[in-house]
């Protein structure tokens, strides 16, 4: 059987009960599947065909961790105004601007018309809705406050993409300054240094040795360029297929990652932070702890701190209480570990942890200012080295000859 993926769009004309024509769209994953369904609803088929694709379709546009937390925000919205869920969910797909997250939404609403319940209708799209969501939507079924459960989620999902986000600005902006040093710099050894180099041999004069070394570089550039581009690619392209498949790789990188100088900080942080938020998320879902810190645990975004969390499901799945477990990994920062234990006493486990998500989430944005303000004057310094030192290796030995006259 096709999977989810697989999906197709139909038009459809046929009759509803009263035997009045109608037509409309269906997706499924075939047109033996899609009769069925319609016959479920109380429509009689007279003919059904696949969608035909526009000529030039435009570019399919990908559905983002934003889409979702957006999804959450309008479902929890329109189900506390008392509209029923497949309403609910057949409003905001056809409303949403997004192609491809209108796609997955009829396909949604389709499986609950289906008989499916909305978590089951959910774990059909792994790739867009994780365990921790299902598993809270799951938890608000049973208990009837789907809606609350989903503003929590929309809640959560936005302030972990926002997390995200001024990780990214703050990373994103250095990098692009570096590249396009870099790019400078090549086209400066290409196609500058040679212009020079021709002029200083027709002086015949002794060069100085920074100079020599600059055009040696060029000329190593201008022969070898294409060895540079391939040991560039030959790393982008090992670094993604470790990184995609290597556990021990990742777990290197990561470890790498908390030792570095206030990136590392920012890492330690964020992973506290969403350990806290999930954590607290799923408390106050009801989601018993053991099964909540298996959720828990793959949404920190650090392989260390995953498998301390697993380790201390393992302590607590044999009866030790969460602080104890904390302890014994020797990674929670004493305050988070107070807190979780004045929450075990109190019942207030997931007040407590969200205190300390909203802690952690405003030291990491304190961290990130921090480090655009540092990765300023370091960019100057490398931008200036770079190109600088290029222009001062010219027009050295046009100082010499001045000097000389």
């Amino acid at each position: 059987m096709a999977n989810n993926a697989e999906k197709i769009d139909f038009i459809w004309t046929g009759t509803d009960k009263s035997r009045k024509k109608i037509k409309g769209e269906i997706t499924s994953r075939s047109e033996t599947i899609a009769k069925v369904e319609l016959r479920q609803q109380g429509y009689r088929v007279t003919n059904i065909k696949p969608k035909p694709k526009p000529l030039f379709s435009a570019r399919v546009k990908p559905i983002t961790p934003g889409d979702i937390a957006v999804f959450s925000r309008q479902l929890a919205t329109m189900l506390a105004s008392g509209i029923p869920l497949v309403q609910a969910v057949d409003i905001v797909g056809r409303g949403h601007e997004n192609p491809s997250m209108q796609k997955l939404l009829m396909s949604i609403k389709t499986d609950i018309e289906g008989g499916e319940t909305f978590s089951e209708a959910l774990k059909k799209n792994p790739v867009y809705f994780d365990d921790l969501f299902c598993n809270l939507v799951e938890a608000g079924e049973q208990a009837g406050v789907l809606e609350t459960l989903l503003d929590k989620i929309a809640t959560y999902k936005e302030k972990t993409e926002s997390m995200k986000k001024k990780i990214k600005k703050a990373l994103t902006y250095p990098i692009a300054v570096v590249a396009v040093a870099v790019i400078v710099t090549a086209i400066l050894l290409i196609f500058v240094v040679p212009v020079f180099e021709d002029l200083f041999k027709s002086f015949g004069a002794d060069l100085p040795s920074f100079t020599k070394m600059v055009i040696a570089m060029s000329e190593w550039v201008q022969v070898y360029w294409w060895m540079v581009i391939g040991g560039v690619v030959a790393f982008v392209y090992t670094f993604s297929y470790f990184k995609k498949r290597s556990k021990a790789f990742n777990h290197f990188l990561d470890k790498m990652l908390l030792r570095l100088p206030i990136v590392g900080l920012i890492v330690n942080k964020s992973a506290i932070a969403r350990f806290a938020r999930t954590l607290s998320t799923m408390s106050a879902a009801g989601v018993p702890l053991v099964e909540a810190l298996r959720s828990v645990a793959g949404a920190c975004g650090n392989i260390i701190y995953e498998e301390a969390v697993l380790k201390m499901r393992e302590d607590v799945a044999n009866g030790q209480r969460l602080q104890f477990a904390m302890q014994q990994v020797n990674l929670w920062p004493h305050m988070v570990q107070q807190m979780v234990a004045i929450g075990e006493e109190a019942g207030s486990m997931d007040a407590m942890l969200s205190k300390v998500a909203d802690f952690f989430e405003e030291e990491v944005d304190n961290l990130v200012d921090n480090l655009s303000s540092l990765m300023e004057p370091m960019i100057m310094v490398i931008l200036g080295s770079l190109v600088g030192g290029l222009v001062v290796a010219m027009y050295l030995p046009i100082f010499k000859m001045g000097s000389a006259i």
